[in-house]
């Protein structure tokens, strides 16, 4: 099940988890990483006491966790699940999890961990037309992708010499999973679904979280990449105002949205897809359906 950020996925799933005893395995790249909660919107430990939830604070503030890391992951929790008899459920919008889960295996080049920091850090700067750009010198294949896959896509050129896009080809194995997706999307609605989610993340003491957060993560630490957590880190610092700081918020979360929209309406396309508004009227009818294997679009 995937979709936008602020879609609904995660309430759709709760309740067919719970309806035909299932697991939730979350592919998000934010709820990995622990104490990052209000604003990466986990799931409430009430929610998590209803229904089993895996790949939700697996890795501290400050450790890398790559695609690659995550399907080896998600495949033991997959197992768990099964053998606890529940159905795994793959739910979330972190788009590259997806693909490294049901696309072609791809058996990663060994990058040296010194030169990757350094890079990282120069492209860390670097805008979208500039990573884009690059790209379309590097790996023009790639190019239309969103920033994680452009910055992936110019570290592996620029590391080892060769494109991600021939390497794909070059060491991709089958997958060992076939995906039936739900594509969870409220349409037009979604705009103003993540301005009340902000409203809600605040008003649930998201800036509180920041500041506390900041006394102990470093500014450096991969969890701080989450959409909307550096603005907080300023609100909560006095840098920014709040009010300021909610609009950069919305922003950068609808700006996430579309990046994320192009992925899977790029990505996806060939894929056996159902669509879901969670605000239709037969969006239950959709959701079974779908779960029984009895419609894609």
């Amino acid at each position: 099940m995937c979709g936008p950020t602020a879609a609904g996925k995660s309430a759709v799933a709760l309740w067919m988890a719970e309806r035909h005893g299932g697991a939730i395995i979350s592919a998000d790249s934010r709820q990995v990483y622990s104490g990052f909660d209000i604003g990466t919107a986990k799931p409430a430990a009430s929610e998590r006491r209803r229904v089993p939830h895996f790949g939700i604070d697996v890795r501290a503030p400050g450790e890398r966790y790559s695609a690659a890391a995550w399907a080896a992951d998600a495949e033991r929790w997959m197992g768990e699940a099964a053998a606890a008899g529940r159905v795994p459920l793959i739910v979330g919008g972190t788009g590259f999890y997806l693909r490294a889960l049901f696309g072609p295996l791809f058996e990663e080049p060994p990058l040296d961990a010194a030169r990757r920091d350094a890079l990282a850090a120069e492209l860390a700067g670097r805008s979208l037309d500039d990573l884009r750009r690059w790209c379309r010198v590097l790996d023009p294949e790639r190019a239309h992708l969103g920033r994680t896959q452009l910055l992936r896509a110019v570290e592996i050129a620029l590391l080892t010499g060769r494109r991600l896009s021939a390497l794909h080809r070059e060491r991709a194995r089958a997958p060992r999973w076939r995906a039936r997706y739900l594509l969870v999307d409220p349409g037009a609605a979604l705009a103003a679904r993540i301005a009340g989610r902000v409203d809600a993340m605040l008003a649930a003491g998201w800036v509180d979280e920041a500041r506390a957060l900041a006394r102990t993560v470093p500014e450096d630490a991969p969890a701080w990449k989450a959409t909307g957590y550096g603005v907080m880190r300023a609100v909560a610092s006095g840098a920014v105002s709040l009010e300021d700081g909610r609009e950069r918020v919305i922003v950068e979360t609808r700006q996430y949205a579309k990046r994320q929209r192009t992925w899977f309406r790029h990505q996806l396309a060939g894929e056996a897809v159902t669509r879901l508004d969670p605000a239709a009227a037969d969006w239950e009818d959709v959701a079974e359906r779908w779960w029984h294997g009895d419609e894609e679009e």
